[in-house]
Order: structure tokens, then C-alpha cells, then sequence
């Protein structure tokens, strides 16, 4: 067994914190190295403790925690951060995802989930629920007919599926991967990117990145 996952917790909600902290503590394979309260705090301890996951809440009383992902990963861009809030709100999901982070959690979800979301991210998948994965790429649709983030009218030819697993590409997830996370076959993972490849007029994988980061799809 390796070593535990490290993780800093930022929640200016001391009860939620503390509850959260002890929760995340007794799984064996995570443990809390830090808490902050504030965007300033939750810069200086992601630079001075260097974990692997930090989990987001989106409301502080400094700023907002988009404010503070954004700053933490243009020094530290490995570090995997997820918001876990409760604005179950579109604008809140988009400036999330868009400010680098790698999942968007509601507080409301039970424990079980919460903690498979985030032995998810050691497989390099997205922290997110299928409705708010399907929310994101309504929105992407959305934009690629008004000219916004995505532009290429392409996109709006892919199913719903296929925008999942061009996501989960984009995240650098494997075939593997994908089939377990979307409850599918291999052989049916392949179906889907050969259809991707052929909509989007794509040669392999390696283009398939290319595309979905320039076009904002990258999670």
C-alpha cells in the first residue's frame, strides 16, 4: 500500500471543516495535511504543503475559491483541485471547471460518493456527477453556436456520450479507464472515439487533446 493521499480542506464553515476533516481521516488511503478558511491561507498552504488534492469550497470571505484555484495552479499546476460547495448553479459549475479545476461536488452528496470521486482523480478522471458533467456539455453546445469558448460546430454533431468520453480523453484517461468509469465495454469505448475521430475530422488521440484543450474541453 502507498502512501496516503494529501489533501488541504478549504471551508470557511468550522463545523463542515472539522466534520469533513475527521470523515476524510478515517479512510486509509487519504489524509488531511492542511486547513485554510480563507483565499489567502489557501494559497500559502498550497505552496508551503504541496497536496495532491484540495478540496474548494466556493463562497470565502476574502474572495471566491475560483480566485484561489487560479492563483494556486499557475504555481502549482499538478495539484488536483475540487470544489465542494453548495450553489448548485451553472455560473458557479463553469467558472469552476474553466479556472483549472478537476471536479465539482454539492456538499449534499452522501460520503461513499464523495470519497469515490476522489479515488476517481488517481485515475485521472474528472470529480463530477454524470448531471453535472451533462450540464457542462449542454453548454458547451450552447457556445459553439454563439461563437463563445468553443467554436467549432462539430461539436454540436457529437452524442452525449461521445462528449463524455472526449472529456474523459481530454483528462488523459485510457480506454480502460473510460469503460469502467461509464459502466461500458472496451470494444464499446473504441466505437465511441473512432465515431469522435470521424466527426471531428481527427487523425488519433494525440489530436483529440490537442482539440479539447483548445476549445476549453479539458477538465
Amino acid at each position: 500500500m502507498g502512501f496516503p493521499v494529501r489533501i488541504l480542506v478549504v471551508d470557511d464553515h468550522i463545523l463542515f471543516r472539522e466534520g469533513l476533516i475527521s470523515l476524510i481521516n478515517s479512510q486509509p488511503d487519504f489524509a488531511v495535511v492542511g486547513e485554510a478558511s480563507t483565499v489567502a491561507d489557501a494559497i500559502r498552504l498550497a505552496q508551503e504543503l504541496s497536496p495532491e488534492i484540495i478540496l474548494m469550497d466556493y463562497g470565502l470571505p476574502d474572495g471566491t475559491g475560483v480566485e484561489a484555484a487560479q492563483a494556486i495552479l499557475s504555481t502549482n499546476p499538478q495539484i488536483k483541485i475540487v470544489f465542494l460547495t453548495v450553489h448548485d448553479n451553472d455560473s458557479f459549475l463553469f467558472e469552476a471547471i474553466r479556472s483549472g479545476a478537476r471536479g465539482y461536488l454539492l456538499k449534499n452528496m452522501p460520503v461513499s460518493k464523495l470519497m469515490a470521486a476522489l479515488r476517481a482523480l488517481e485515475r485521472d478522471e474528472a470529480a463530477i456527477s454524470r448531471q453535472m458533467a451533462a450540464r457542462i456539455m449542454q453548454e458547451f453546445a450552447r457556445l459553439s453556436k454563439t461563437g463563445g469558448m468553443v467554436s467549432d460546430a462539430a461539436l454540436t454533431t457529437l452524442t452525449r456520450r461521445e462528449l463524455e468520453v472526449l472529456i474523459a480523453l481530454a483528462s488523459g484517461a485510457s480506454n480502460e479507464e473510460i469503460a469502467g468509469r461509464m459502466f461500458i465495454s472496451v470494444s464499446t469505448v473504441k466505437n465511441h472515439i473512432h465515431n469522435i475521430l470521424e466527426k471531428l475530422n481527427l487523425k488519433n488521440r494525440r489530436e483529440l487533446a490537442h482539440f479539447a484543450e483548445r476549445h476549453g474541453l479539458k477538465i
